[in-house]
């Protein structure tokens, strides 16, 4: 007798991640990976878990431990957002903490707010409870206010998704001006705040942009951060915090979740903060990524300079490249794997398919200078190639 399954209607919109198809082709050492996020190994600090107190082994708080969630809310009151330790849930890494409003806000159909292009996990996330996309278009100084008001006039989302600093995919970081018209728009409708902010430590140029949700007085906000990009990935220890009203509702849905995030990476990461050794380790961080930046930006200029356009990014991980002709660059990705390179092709960040988006997205925080040289160098001959292919087919 056969087995019978009935699976929930959802999983008819469960999609994979072409980031985690491509890392697993990309772990081959021989290949020159600009596709993932991922934090450069050999400068990761080294967790020491020898002095953790017995007690850390046990069950804990589902909201995260005391001692981080103190240290967290400091943090942001630093950069002028009002959050006290109650508004701060520990997270196993800050997806989880879009899979958290995910679960409380949507449901199939629910109309959610995002720039085009966005970070696709979370694209994946909301896709999968039913979300129907709103997409903004996105500049260098960020999503337009205009549009913003015009799209929540008309589809009155359920709350907007944005990554204000060192944007992922483009690394673009809205201007004050920015995001002060959106709080003020959001404000105004009562229209949900989401702002993931993955990468704001990540600065090269000691931009201190204060979050959208800083400035927003009335609307409901809830802020994402992580750790993954600053200390070990493999910790998976971020973070949601959010308007005091919400709170109940995540700390209930985490416990539904998972109990609680990893205890003994929590005493680690509060030890390795409160003890001084975080902020000196940040800047080299800084420093280290700001060397491969540049080195990516002089490639692009050799290589680049005549085919495609691009923003230099002030912090965070990745450059966005914009090619002068509308080419659909999943179509170069099987050919760059096979010539030793991975990029990530620019038409998966946007939440509504698009073709031929003519955009790639670069890392530059796994690869040595020299590793850097040699990737664009072929990428270059790649997309050169296409473009003459494209102009003999329109002759």
């Amino acid at each position: 007798m056969g087995t019978y399954m009935m699976f929930a209607q959802r999983i008819e919109n469960l999609t994979g991640s072409l980031v985690r198809e491509i890392l697993q082709v990309a772990q081959n050492p021989e290949i020159i990976s600009f596709a993932g996020g991922l934090p450069a190994p050999e400068i990761m600090p080294l967790p020491d878990f020898s002095q953790a107190p017995t007690e850390i082994y046990q069950y804990g708080l589902s909201e995260g431990e005391p001692a981080l969630r103190q240290i967290i809310a400091q943090q942001l009151k630093g950069i002028g957002l009002a959050c006290e330790p109650g508004q701060v849930l520990v997270t196993s890494g800050s997806q989880q903490g879009i899979d958290l409003v995910a679960k409380l806000f949507v449901e199939p159909g629910t109309p959610v707010l995002v720039e085009a292009p966005t970070y696709l996990a979370a694209t994946q996330v909301f896709r999968l409870f039913g979300a129907e996309f709103i997409e903004c278009a996105l500049d260098p100084q960020g999503i337009s206010p205009e549009q913003l008001e015009q799209l929540i006039a008309e589809k009155r989302p359920a709350f907007a998704y944005l990554i204000p600093t060192f944007q992922n995919p483009t690394g673009f970081c809205y201007s004050e001006a920015r995001r002060r018209d959106i709080a003020a728009i959001l404000d105004e409708h009562g229209i949900p705040l989401v702002e993931d902010e993955p990468y704001r430590e990540l600065n090269f140029t000691d931009i201190k942009h204060r979050p959208i949700a800083a400035q927003m007085k009335q609307a409901p906000w809830i802020y994402l951060g992580s750790f993954s990009k600053t200390t070990c990935p493999g910790l998976r220890i971020g973070y949601l915090a959010c308007s005091p009203q919400l709170m109940p509702y995540f700390s209930r849905l985490k416990q539904a979740t998972d109990l609680h995030s990893n205890r003994i990476a929590q005493w680690w990461l509060a030890d390795f903060i409160s003890n001084g050794a975080y902020l000196p380790h940040l800047q080299r961080l800084r420093e280290y990524y700001a060397e491969r930046c540049e080195a990516m930006e002089a490639a692009l200029q050799r290589y680049f300079g005549t085919m495609a356009s691009w923003h230099r990014p002030e912090g965070g991980l990745f450059f966005w490249l914009r090619l002068q002709q509308a080419i659909d660059t999943r179509m170069l990705l099987p050919e760059a794997i096979q010539m030793k390179v991975a990029f990530m092709p620019g038409e998966a960040f946007y939440a509504n398919p698009v073709a031929k988006c003519g955009a790639m997205r670069l890392n530059f925080s796994r690869s040595t200078p020299e590793e850097i040289e040699r990737g664009i160098k072929i990428l270059a001959r790649l997309v050169e190639q296409a473009s003459e292919t494209l102009a003999e087919l329109a002759d």
